[in-house]
């Protein structure tokens, strides 16, 4: 339950996030940590589908230049090879900040809708308990889209929801996606995009400081995922934690910042 002190603390968070001030110390109260250091990868887990765990195909996940980039010049034909590269650490009460870009074109054979299309996962499943054939891990996702050029909206920052529900305004949504109000951006412009998360409650979206989604009660249901483990999808549990993701969907995408900051001590 999210109390009104809270909640005033929540806000007092959102504002403290657009000072751009952060910590590589352990997160502990009103500290960040830096996911991404800037330098490798070595704190993360890949998992690629048609590949085992850590076996980063075609060196999907690189740093160059102080920023993780998910390219697919080793590829070929695309093949339906969705990756996430996952924190080694899951949390459940969080503020995330990522910075990401899109650059370059789609992969050949990648589906049509994966066009300037990315995200990041949270609450997901251990990469650790996806079959290899698993395509995408139970998990609800922020999701990172560009404008393609033709003067329609595509707003980025909405929910999608692979082997997961959310309540909507009041309600069970088994809608797949949820559009936020975010504005279009372009490719290869950097978007700022936040996430704050209380557990199995509130969760929000902000994209360049707008707030322009929320949510509540992230739970396993629904379909999109496949090829998963039976015993890991106990549809109607609630999620209240789990592990954080950078998806590689089919189109080439830069991050050049993974900030978290702990809200666990919320709690008490």
């Amino acid at each position: 339950m999210i109390t009104m002190k809270k909640y005033v603390l929540f806000l007092s968070i959102v504002v403290a996030a657009g000072t751009g001030c952060h910590s590589s110390q352990k997160a502990t109260t009103g500290h960040w940590i830096h996911l991404f250091n800037g330098k490798d990868i070595s704190d993360w887990m890949v998992k690629i589908q048609h590949h085992d765990i850590n076996e980063n195909f075609g060196n999907t996940f690189r740093v160059e230049d102080g920023i993780i980039k998910v390219r697919y010049d080793q590829y070929g034909d695309f093949n339906d090879q969705f990756g996430h590269l996952y924190y080694k650490t899951p949390f459940s009460w969080f503020h995330l900040v990522v910075e990401y870009r899109f650059s370059g074109k789609q992969q050949k054979g990648a589906p049509s809708y994966t066009l300037l299309n990315s995200g990041v996962m949270f609450h997901s499943q251990d990469p650790r308990t996806m079959p290899k054939e698993q395509d995408w891990p139970i998990s609800i996702e922020m999701q990172f889209l560009a404008g393609l050029g033709d003067g329609k909206p595509r707003p980025t920052g909405s929910m999608c929801s692979p082997g997961t529900n959310v309540v909507y305004k009041g309600k069970l949504d088994e809608t797949h996606c949820i559009t936020s109000s975010a504005k279009t951006y372009n490719a290869d412009e950097w978007v700022r995009a936040e996430l704050i998360v209380y557990g199995d409650s509130l969760c929000t979206h902000i994209i360049n400081g707008d707030t322009v989604l929320q949510y509540s009660k992230p739970q396993i249901g629904g379909g999109v995922v496949n090829r998963y483990d039976p015993a890991i999808k106990q549809d109607g549990k609630i999620l209240s934690s789990g592990f954080i993701a950078l998806q590689s969907e089919g189109h080439p995408v830069e991050f050049r910042k993974v900030d978290l900051m702990d809200l666990s001590y919320l709690k008490k």
